[in-house]
């Protein structure tokens, strides 16, 4: 990275000077508004079948120029880093000005967060020794039961370099790695074949994650989890006591919930939320965070892409609303002010307001206390994909791991369970509350509005009483 120059509006076709000159005039009488430059390197490796399947490198660089006025917004954006093509993208956002007359809004405070350092993770390990440890990973894997058929191994990095100038000079600039290893197996005994997958990341290395330790634990989840599934039952349908695993089940919150707590869906009032502050939505004991100032986590940063520092927001406290996620635009229109959730999926996307880690906090219940309260139900350990309506709140999430609760004790293992029900009235069947808060692994992506964003979930043990379970049994 030494052939890069410290700024990246020092580039030779453009400078700091020229840039802050263009992005004043540019913005001179809007509300708000930035130009956010990126240099981006991206790296993925997949090993398929004993043999290496794919591998790519990309590399690129660009800005987006933002103007905001009331509620419109003027955006162009370009992979050209020079003065001409800049001076472009302010004639293009200067359109949303006509006859508007307004005072830029003040700066964001400045960053203090260092959750991660500047390695870039595409240095180290180097390519022969990433393809190599694919290889390493794969025939563990599969010496690990006859029964396994196919393995999928990937390990991707990237590395990101931002800044953010604003009209008045304020200038911020961030690194921001991020990793990610993943294994996914087919295992098949006769005619049946199940999957399991298991993943791993963050904003950080790869020594980590490479660690023989990590690797074998991954694999191992994977292949556990393709066998519980092939000796899986099919799941009742009907309404049942649910326990939720701790967690990557957290992603069941981020959609029913996290969505309808965005900036936007609440001003425009397209949430369910939408008019329901300060007011019991959930269960006593029931806090929810979104909190983007956690150590190398997948969701985390030293401040948003609006140059706003991120924060710990409580969005529900013992049952009640009490705040939301906002970027600058929507809380301006609000009243109210960032709290840092202001995110873009890269230089070609305007900011939206977006989650970062999302977590339910644990409670005082034992795990095991929780399933020995139930008589009848299912145990939903991890979820995979789901379909959610963030204006109702309703879902569907499909079980990759699943069991029936019979007694109190976990039995049978479940195939084909789906939990289905609504965001706001699930918060209000959860009657117990695990000790056992923890994080997901860092594999979580986030779309909206076309744009993907890295975040991160968790959440304790919980039960949740009489929710709707869509199964596969005659």
């Amino acid at each position: 990275m030494s052939s890069l120059p410290e700024s990246l509006l020092d580039s030779g076709e453009l400078s700091l000077d020229e840039a802050l000159e263009v992005t004043a005039n540019a913005l001179s009488g809007a509300d708000d508004g930035e130009l956010f430059v990126e240099y981006s390197q991206s790296e993925a490796l997949v090993f398929d079948n004993g043999k290496l399947r794919s591998s790519s490198y990309n590399s690129g660089q660009g800005f987006g120029l933002r103007s905001v006025c009331g509620e419109a917004t003027g955006y162009a954006q370009s992979g050209e880093l020079s003065l001409a093509a800049l001076k472009r993208a302010a004639d293009a956002v200067s359109s949303v000005k006509l006859g508007h007359s307004g005072q830029l809004c003040v700066a964001p405070a400045s960053d203090n967060h260092k959750l991660y350092s500047n390695e870039n993770p595409l240095t180290s390990p180097d390519f022969a020794e990433k393809v190599e440890l694919l290889k390493q990973i794969d025939a563990y894997t599969r010496a690990k039961d006859p029964r396994v058929k196919q393995v999928t191994v990937s390990i991707s990095g990237s590395w990101q370099k931002i800044e953010i100038l604003r009209a008045c000079g304020h200038h911020i600039r961030d690194i921001r790695p991020l990793v990610r290893i993943g294994v996914s197996v087919v295992v098949g005994s006769g005619d049946k074949q199940e999957t399991g997958s298991y993943g791993m990341g963050g904003r950080e290395g790869f020594s980590k994650f490479i660690a023989t330790t990590s690797w074998k634990h991954a694999a191992d989840e994977a292949v556990r989890q393709a066998l519980v599934n092939l000796d899986a039952i099919p799941a009742p349908a009907g309404t049942f006591d649910v326990v939720l695993g701790n967690g990557w089940n957290g992603i069941l919150l981020h959609e029913a919930i996290g969505h309808g707590l965005e900036g936007d869906a609440i001003r425009i009032k397209t949430s369910a939320f939408a008019e329901l502050m300060g007011e019991k939505i959930a269960a006593e004991g029931v806090t929810i965070v979104d909190d983007g100032t956690l150590d190398q986590r997948r969701g985390s940063l030293n401040f948003d892409d609006e140059g706003t520092p991120t924060q710990r927001t409580t969005l529900i406290e013992d049952g009640k609303l009490v705040g939301f996620m906002q970027d600058r635009q929507n809380a301006r229109l609000m009243g109210t002010l960032s709290t840092g959730n202001g995110r873009r999926e890269s230089y070609a996307h305007e900011p939206i307001p977006r989650m970062t880690n999302t977590v339910m906090l644990g409670g005082d219940k034992d795990p095991q206390e929780i399933i020995e309260s139930v008589q009848d139900g299912v145990y939903a350990v991890s979820f995979g994909g789901g379909q959610v309506d963030t204006t109702s709140g309703k879902f569907v999430f499909n079980c990759t791991e699943a069991y029936k609760i019979e007694g109190g004790k976990v039995s049978a293992p479940l195939k084909g369970a789906m939990l289905i029900g609504n965001g706001p009235d699930a918060l209000t069947r959860i009657s117990m509350i695990g000790n056992d808060e923890a994080l997901d692994p860092g594999v979580g992506t986030c779309g909206k509005q076309g744009q993907g964003v890295p975040v991160g979930v968790g959440q304790p043990s919980l039960r949740i009483n009489a929710m709707t379970v869509g199964g596969t049994a005659a």
